[in-house]
């Protein structure tokens, strides 16, 4: 039926396919019987094996079963979620929590459930494809502004009327690795709710889904910069990345929460995740909290890997964080890079249209690689580069 538009796919070098481990997630995986240096995961803190998560969602199977069976507000949620979500609302600092069955559930659900047809939605133009779909599902106009132009948005914030204005960035953005301005965006947020006694006239929305776990030691962007939550953030933040679990949060204000628990629709309608999932996120906070080496792990590895680019020539990938980019002239390029680095034993896809405009491999750092492991990429990324440099390319 759709045999054109996939060929289509396939001349362009767009066509997919889906490649399954044979192993746990982690610094080494195997992919059919071979070993492959993983650097295309978001473990950032290598907990998705840990055997404390095992332990405990073991425990919770045997005490809750397998599924939850309904929703949230039909007793599909067990003691468990609540005991996770306030060790959101400690770790956060916020006044509540709720948990979401994924980072795209979050954003499709909170963003239509905050934003009414007479506000004005403010997005940066690098955000999350479940930003864009979340703004798209709201009845609110969205207005896209330069990523981090803080001027831009500025002018935009003056000339666009709404009844209230939301801004919406991620905090890191996954396909670059690069940080949101977010002590300007609380600032410009601060000095337009200042006078406000009652209602902000400005939210500030964070997808934290890649600075949860990773920024201001574990507990995420607003920590990194030295903010304290306000009432007029909301903080969204997954369990799936850095924490080597599933499911999301959204963190904040009391009211703004309990609003979002009785109208947004991907909580209302989804089945609560299983206890064994939510028992695993709570161990994963606990640790997070506690082993702050875990952390300096993972951002030693990365400044090694950064410094050890950058002699090589790949300095330019605007990267602040353990996503690093490594761009190509064309989706060809990428592609048979990609390919080159899994010939070398290393997993690293390449990231194509419409996911990114500029085609580039996405090397991911984790706390749990080893010296020898970012060295065995370092080598292939030399070979690579001599190889073009004797073609000519």
């Amino acid at each position: 039926m759709f045999d054109r538009e996939i060929a289509g796919l396939s001349r362009a070098g767009l066509l997919r396919g889906v490649l399954s481990r044979a192993s746990a997630q982690g610094p080494v995986i195997f992919i059919g019987r071979k070993k492959y240096i993983n650097f295309a995961s978001n473990d950032y803190l290598g907990l998705s094996s840990h055997s404390d998560l095992a332990c405990v969602a073991s425990q919770a199977l045997e005490r809750y079963g397998s599924g939850a069976g309904a929703s949230r507000l039909l007793a599909g949620g067990t003691l468990l979620h609540d005991k996770l979500e306030e060790l959101i609302v400690a770790w956060k600092e916020t006044d509540r929590a709720i948990i979401f069955n994924s980072g795209y559930a979050a954003n499709t659900g909170v963003i239509p459930s905050i934003a009414g047809e007479s506000d004005v939605i403010f997005s940066d133009e690098l955000n999350h494809a479940s930003i864009i779909d979340g703004c798209s599902l709201s009845r609110a106009r969205t207005v896209v502004y330069r990523h981090k132009d803080i001027s831009h948005l500025k002018r935009l914030l003056r000339t666009e009327n709404g009844r209230r204005k939301i801004i919406i960035t991620d905090t890191v953005f996954s396909m670059d690795g690069d940080i949101a301005p977010i002590k300007e965006l609380h600032e410009l947020c601060r000095t337009r709710n200042v006078s406000r006694t009652t209602r902000p006239s400005v939210l500030l929305y964070l997808d934290d889904a890649h600075g949860t776990g990773v920024l201001g030691q574990g507990r995420g962007a607003l920590a990194h910069f030295g903010l304290q939550p306000e009432r007029w953030i909301i903080q969204m933040g997954t369990f799936s990345k850095a924490m080597g679990s599933f499911g999301a949060f959204a963190a904040g204000n009391r009211d703004i929460i309990q609003w979002i628990s009785n109208t947004s629709r991907s909580f209302l309608f989804s089945t609560a995740l299983p206890p064994c999932v939510i028992a695993s996120a709570i161990a994963a906070v606990r640790i997070i909290s506690k082993d702050l080496l875990l952390i300096q792990r993972l951002w030693t590895n990365r400044d090694a890997l950064m410094q050890s680019l950058g002699k090589m020539g790949y300095e330019e990938t605007g990267s602040e964080t353990p996503i690093i980019p490594l761009r190509a002239a064309s989706v060809q390029e990428a592609l048979g890079m990609s390919q080159f680095l899994f010939e070398q034993g290393i997993y690293a896809p390449a990231i194509r249209p419409p996911t990114v405009k500029e085609p580039r491999i996405r090397v991911v750092v984790s706390a749990a690689h080893e010296e020898r492991h970012l060295n065995r990429l370092v080598a292939a990324l030399g070979k690579w580069r001599s190889r073009k440099l004797n073609r000519g390319d």
